[in-house]
C-alpha cells in the first residue's frame, strides 16, 4: 500500500440539488477504514434524522477490498449502486458517499431515482474536486555553493518539487521525488554534478496532486 498511486476526493463536503420537490444532498468525505465509513454514516444520518432516506456507498482500500452499498428504504437497486458506480467509475478509493433525500411528495420512478442518486453523487464530486495522491520519498541534496546554480537550473528544467534550501558550511536543497523516480533521479543527480554531491534520502510521504477526469 506503501508506494501506491491512488485518487481521491480533495476533502470532505456537501452539494444540494433539488428534483421534482426532493432535496437529495451529498455528503462526502475521505474514509480510510470501515469504522470511519460507518461513523461518517452514522453522522449524516443523525443530522439528517427528518430525511426520508439516507442512502450510502463507501469504496476502502486501493483495489477496493471493501465495498459497500445500501438504498436505505428505497426501492431496491436505485440509491446505493448507483452511487457506488460513480465511485467506481472515477477510480476513488477510501471515499464515503451519503446522499440524503427529504422526499417532496413527487414520485420519481426508478429511473428518476437512479437518475438523481447518481447525478447528485457526480456533481458533488465536480464541486469538491479530485486529488492524485502520490507516494514521494525526500532528498537531501549537499552540494558545494560553487554547485549550487548548476543544480538548482537542472531541477527546474525537470520540474522537480523544491521543498526547502539550508545555507550552511555546504547548500542543502531539499526535494520531493515521486517514489519510482528515486533511483533514476539520484543516478543523474551523480552524472550532473561528476559526484560532488551527497544524497540523503528522508521519509516518505504523500503529496497531492489536483486532477482533472478525463471525460
Amino acid at each position: 500500500m506503501e508506494n501506491e498511486t491512488y485518487l481521491t476526493i480533495k476533502s470532505s463536503g456537501s452539494y444540494k440539488q433539488t428534483i421534482k420537490k426532493s432535496d437529495f444532498i451529498c455528503s462526502l468525505a475521505r474514509t480510510e477504514t470501515e469504522a470511519e465509513a460507518k461513523a461518517f454514516i452514522a453522522q449524516i444520518q443523525a443530522q439528517n434524522k427528518k430525511a426520508n432516506h439516507n442512502c450510502f456507498a463507501y469504496t476502502l482500500g486501493l483495489n477496493d477490498e471493501i465495498q459497500r452499498e445500501s438504498d436505505n428504504g428505497e426501492p431496491s437497486g436505485t440509491a446505493g449502486v448507483p452511487i457506488l458506480e460513480v465511485l467506481k467509475n472515477l477510480s476513488l478509493h477510501n471515499v464515503t458517499a451519503v446522499v440524503t433525500r427529504y422526499f417532496g411528495g413527487i414520485k420519481l420512478g426508478a429511473s428518476g431515482l437512479i437518475r438523481a442518486y447518481s447525478s447528485t453523487t457526480s456533481q458533488a464530486i465536480n464541486e469538491i474536486g479530485i486529488v492524485k495522491r502520490v507516494m514521494q520519498r525526500e532528498l537531501a541534496l549537499q552540494i558545494a555553493y560553487n554547485q549550487q546554480g548548476r543544480l538548482e537550473n537542472y531541477l527546474k528544467q525537470n520540474n522537480y518539487h523544491i521543498l526547502n534550501t539550508d545555507y550552511g558550511v555546504d547548500v542543502t536543497i531539499k526535494i520531493a521525488v515521486d517514489l519510482e523516480n528515486v533511483n533514476p533521479t539520484e543516478a543523474n543527480l551523480i552524472d550532473l554534478l561528476n559526484g560532488q554531491i551527497q544524497i540523503t534520502p528522508g521519509p516518505n510521504f504523500y503529496n497531492e496532486i489536483p486532477y482533472q477526469p478525463h471525460h
